[in-house]
């Protein structure tokens, strides 16, 4: 028995026209490739599908962090250039080139390991133009600039590639911006002068893109903005994610009714109380509990109580004429009034990359274009 198909379903629906018009949008705004970045499940939109859509929308490339989920998008039929940039020294190389990927290369340990053992890659040397996490550092960079050189040489590998990536690209004009940009127009010196000729030069991705044209080389990496986050807050994007769920109970309480664990919660008035099947292991934050809305019948209402496991209280109000079957928006693009992933990521004092990447496989997705 699929115990899944008994739950009450809480419905996740992704628009791709949306990423279709996002990637429209951002294209208008520079001159370079636009490289999909689809990891994490596509930011928990559907990989596949979210590639589909970015690619109708203009982008030529796609980029994933390591090669197994780029394995999804060749066995999908797509084959545009994807570019994997987060591997273990132990990847699989060789079967990343048998799948004609591009490889991103962080250091002199990944370059040999490649050169050994996936002889004719296409990598993108990294630096660390920032960040302080991934990419060589500016020490590091000479030598594996001219190893590279090296290993072209002798057909081990092709360097088609160099990126970096800004730390501070939502905050427009901060300082650590303008020593990236700095940063990366010195590491494309010393590649160029090791003999390197990389034909893809890329520093910005969504926020960068959007907001810092200083930052743009011949491409641009695009993730979060496929699916209508613009953490610079420069441009209206399109929210592609709608979430709803059925109430499943309505019951009225007098006033003095403590709810849910811990009794956080107590109705200051005779009201009336919903249920709805969707909770934490779907993907809601445990942290918002207190302080989220869902939409209901067309107004916001708060939730009531701690966020559980599996369910989720809302207070209705006394007047509601809600029943049970109804669906509850839990959040969607928000033109109509409704809570967006962006008012759930405030309640919960994260980003929306991680309510939208958090998001359980259990919830029943439906694509629409």
């Amino acid at each position: 028995m699929n115990l899944l198909a008994l739950r009450p379903q809480a419905t996740l629906q992704v628009d791709l026209d949306a990423v279709t018009a996002n990637v429209r949008t951002i294209r208008a705004r520079t001159r370079g490739e636009v490289m999909a970045v689809v990891k994490a499940d596509g930011f928990g939109h559907g990989q596949l599908d979210v590639a589909r859509a970015a690619l109708a929308g203009g982008a030529t490339r796609l980029g994933v962090t390591s090669i197994d989920e780029a394995r999804p998008l060749r066995a999908g039929g797509l084959t545009v250039p994807v570019l994997s940039w987060l591997n273990a020294l132990d990847a699989d190389f060789a079967a990343a080139v048998g799948l004609g990927l591009e490889l991103g290369v962080p250091g002199l340990e990944h370059l040999h390991a490649v050169a050994r053992t996936a002889p004719g890659a296409r990598i993108h040397l990294q630096l660390d133009t920032g960040m302080g996490r991934d990419g060589a550092e500016p020490a590091e960079w000479d030598q594996l600039c001219r190893d590279a050189r090296v290993a072209e040489q002798l057909g081990l590998v092709r360097v088609v590639g160099v990126m970096g990536h800004l730390p501070c690209a939502d905050r427009p004009g901060h300082p650590a911006n303008a020593r990236g940009r700095d940063r990366f127009a010195w590491g494309l010196r010393v590649a160029e002068a090791a003999g390197l000729r990389p034909v893809d030069r890329h520093l910005a991705a969504t926020a960068a893109t959007l907001s810092d044209p200083l930052s743009h080389h011949t491409m641009s990496r695009i993730g979060a903005g496929l699916v209508g986050i613009d953490e610079s807050g420069t441009v209206r994007l399109r929210p592609a994610l709608t979430l709803t769920a059925p109430l499943v109970t309505v019951r009225r309480v007098p006033a003095g009714t403590p709810v849910g664990y811990g009794h956080t919660w107590t109705a200051r008035r005779a009201t009336r109380l919903g249920l709805i099947p969707v909770g934490y292991a779907d993907g809601l934050p445990r942290l918002a509990s207190g302080r989220a809305e869902v939409w209901v019948g067309g107004v916001r209402r708060p939730v009531a109580g701690r966020i559980s496991m599996d369910m989720t209280v809302v207070d209705l109000g006394p007047d509601t004429a809600a029943a049970v079957g109804d669906h509850v928006t839990v959040f969607g693009p928000g033109s109509c009034g409704e809570p967006t992933t962006a008012d759930w990521a405030g309640w919960a004092e994260t980003l929306e990359h991680e309510i939208v990447t958090g998001l359980s496989a259990r919830l029943h997705r439906r694509s629409s274009s």
